[in-house]
């Protein structure tokens, strides 16, 4: 359960950024539904969407485990439906080439313009499973080909569709990673999309995208690859910025102490934020990013006029740390700098915001801060966190039913629904 990812799994409708900045930075601030003694920060990043048919033309490789343990239903046969599905969202412009793995990898069909396709999903309707898993040379190939068909300032990515399943060549994840690390150096990106269940290798794939300029995606059903290929295919394709990365500073006259709800797998060490040579997280056009705080107040903060005005000194053993005596003297609650690469630059560029200390009562709080607080507190009663609090499914249920807001495509609804099911089988245990 990564909180992290059901959280942003959903829509929120956050103001698209200005002046040519790809960001636009929203926070909101309330009292936590969980823990009466903390405050929820909720910090929302919106990317810049585009205009897709404006967009530069894709270089796409399509990459198909087709290895023994892709036969059941909800694997390779819908992997093609999945695949047919992007096909048809696809433009004149766009190429697409297929590459296959099973006990060797091999190139199915070179690079073919997009208006051709007939052609394409033919190839795709061909592919049938069977033998071991050598997922490290169809990566290597992959890319390969990838490369040789860059399109200079265009979209080049692959899509690599599997459950996960290495068991031939490299197949750990440590090998998995120095593999995908050196590939990313290629300005070809990678979309992980899962299949499955059973043997499914959640970690193998997470570890991919995490490490090669990439995102990752579990598809489950043909709505959920409408999801990723139709609804957010601008984001699953087109990346506007590399490399994100996100450091806050809190205001120790106002903050007592934090934690970051979620992200345990993408903290970085505070020294790896002004190294460019560090990789972070890809943001795609028209995505967006939401994380949630859980902050605990400094005693009298809440209000302007209960501020103390006296620095505090923290009296350690080998150094001391003593408190700006700016901090008493501003209503600055924290300070967040987000570091991003445009695709093709190896330099990040520096984004600073302050953040005020404006907090709002619950009930006035916006749809998109009550939706992902009943998100997250789920999130928090799977994984029986020690940090749940007073948190229950009731409580769940009455805060995502009364944030559900517009929801035309119905996925807060679908959640909803979830949050029934799971009532009804933890009743039973």
């Amino acid at each position: 359960v990564r909180i992290e990812e059901m959280v942003n799994y959903f829509d929120y409708t956050y103001v698209q950024p200005k002046n040519n900045e790809p960001f636009a930075v929203h926070y909101e601030l309330s009292d936590c539904p969980w823990n009466p003694e903390s405050q929820i920060l909720m910090i929302g990043l919106q990317g810049k969407d585009i205009d897709y048919s404006k967009a530069a033309p894709s270089n796409l490789v399509f990459l198909i485990d087709v290895s023994g343990s892709m036969g059941q239903e909800n694997k390779l046969p819908l992997v093609k439906s999945s695949l047919n599905y992007l096909v048809d969202q696809l433009r004149p412009t766009d190429r697409v080439a297929l590459v296959v793995y099973a006990g060797a990898a091999g190139e199915v069909l070179p690079s073919t313009p997009a208006s051709d396709k007939e052609k394409i999903k033919q190839a795709i309707q061909n592919l049938e499973s069977g033998g071991s898993t050598a997922g490290g040379a169809g990566i290597q190939l992959a890319y390969d080909i990838a490369q040789k068909n860059m399109i200079d300032d265009g979209n080049n990515r692959v899509i690599l569709c599997t459950d996960g399943d290495f068991n031939i060549g490299s197949s750990s994840d440590a090998e998995m990673t120095r593999l995908i690390e050196d590939k990313r150096k290629s300005g070809v990106f990678i979309t992980v999309c899962g299949f499955g269940m059973g043997n499914y290798k959640d970690s193998k794939m997470e570890s991919i995208a995490d490490n090669g300029n990439g995102s990752y995606y579990y598809i489950d059903t043909k709505k959920e690859a409408e999801k990723v290929f139709g609804t957010d295919m601008r984001g699953t394709l087109f990346t506007i910025a590399k490399d994100v990365k996100i450091q806050i500073e809190f205001n120790p006259a106002l903050v007592e102490s934090y934690r970051l709800i979620g992200y345990e797998n993408r903290v970085l060490n505070k020294e790896d934020f002004n190294d460019d040579t560090k990789d972070a997280g890809e943001l795609g056009a028209g995505h967006r990013v939401t994380a949630l705080y859980e902050i605990k107040r400094t005693k009298n903060s809440y209000q302007p006029n209960g501020m103390s005005s006296t620095p505090q000194t923290q009296q350690l053993k080998y150094q001391s740390s003593t408190i700006d005596p700016s901090a008493y003297n501003t209503q600055e609650l924290m300070t967040l700098q987000l570091r991003y690469k445009d695709p093709k630059s190896s330099t990040s560029k520096l984004i600073e915001k302050a953040v005020y200390n404006s907090p709002v009562s619950f009930a006035g709080t916006s749809d998109n801060f009550r939706f992902a607080c009943a998100v997250t507190e789920f999130g928090m009663v799977l994984r029986d966190s020690e940090f749940k609090g007073d948190a229950s499914l009731t409580e769940i249920l009455q805060l995502a039913s009364g944030a559900k807001g517009n929801d035309a495509l119905g996925y807060r609804t679908e959640f909803i629904d979830l949050v029934k099911q799971y009532s009804g089988v933890a009743s039973i245990k």
